[in-house]
């Protein structure tokens, strides 16, 4: 089996990708997104620079700079903060932006890839971002190194995957088992491989699941008394994952709740003034 980030490579040649977004598809919405982006500023500039109400040159560098700015850094990060990672061109073309670990970006993420975009995209009319793309496995230009992040498809992708069910004859030990944090790239590796079991080959299907269970046995102790089914062990060690991160994210909330009601509520218990 080849790992390479994202993906693994079964002896049939079937690639069980999370999804990330070929170059091919990159370029055409950088792409789409130059037109969008590069037109508005290039009238920008046209328009400052030709105003006959800035005379002084410095006045007018200073505002070229601002609409540059403004126009190639700005409006792109708040677009992707807002669009949860989508752009003109990644709307026309199926794609999001997301973090590694497949969540949603925030301002922090778009700013990184919108700073170093000015210079990958803008300044070199993409080929640096091309250049880059091509030598990284997940189509990565430099903003996504910096950011984190990574262009994945959504439109023509995979329905969403069916709930992990816990198989009952491991549930007990699962509860009692330390399970250790999974690398994002393993976990959702397995998880994809779980949900195309049944469309690989016998052999294939029974390889990958030996080898991806001797990868998850680094992080669970003990071990089953019973060594269980790949697929079983794979399931079990997943499902107890989400159980105990839903687990954790729900008292995470109640906390929250409680010390924003602890925050709100005047004190000596003494009453609110009512209207």
């Amino acid at each position: 089996m080849d790992t390479v980030e994202d993906e693994i490579l079964t002896g049939e040649g079937v690639a069980l990708s999370t999804g990330a977004a070929a170059v091919t598809h990159r370029m055409l919405s950088g792409a789409l997104d130059l037109v969008v982006y590069g037109i508005p500023a290039g009238f920008a500039l046209y328009f400052i620079t030709g105003a006959t109400g800035l005379a002084n040159g410095a006045i007018q560098r200073a505002a070229s700079i601002s609409a540059m700015v403004l126009m190639l850094i700005i409006v792109p990060a708040l677009v992707e903060t807002f669009s949860r990672g989508r752009s003109v061109g990644r709307l026309a073309c199926g794609l999001r932006v997301v973090r590694d670990d497949g969540g949603p970006i925030s301002f922090r993420h778009a700013f990184i890839r919108a700073l170093t975009g000015f210079i990958e995209i803008f300044a070199t009319l993409g080929l640096m971002a091309l250049t880059v793309s091509l030598l990284n496995a997940r189509s990565k230009r430099i903003g996504d190194m910096l950011a984190g992040t990574y262009a994945m498809r959504v439109r023509g992708a995979t329905r969403a995957l069916p709930p992990l069910q816990m198989p009952p004859h491991l549930a007990d030990w699962a509860r009692a088992a330390d399970i250790a944090r999974l690398p994002d790239g393993l976990a959702l590796t397995c998880r994809m491989f779980l949900a195309r079991a049944t469309t690989l080959h016998a052999d294939s299907r029974a390889r990958l699941g030996r080898e991806l269970a001797a990868r998850l046995e680094g992080y669970v102790s003990p071990m089953p008394e019973v060594t269980p089914h790949p697929e079983y062990f794979i399931a079990a060690v997943l499902a107890e994952r989400g159980r105990r991160e839903t687990s954790i994210e729900a008292r995470r909330q109640v906390r929250a709740r409680d010390e924003a009601a602890r925050v709100a509520r005047l004190p000596y218990g003494v009453a609110d003034a009512v209207d």
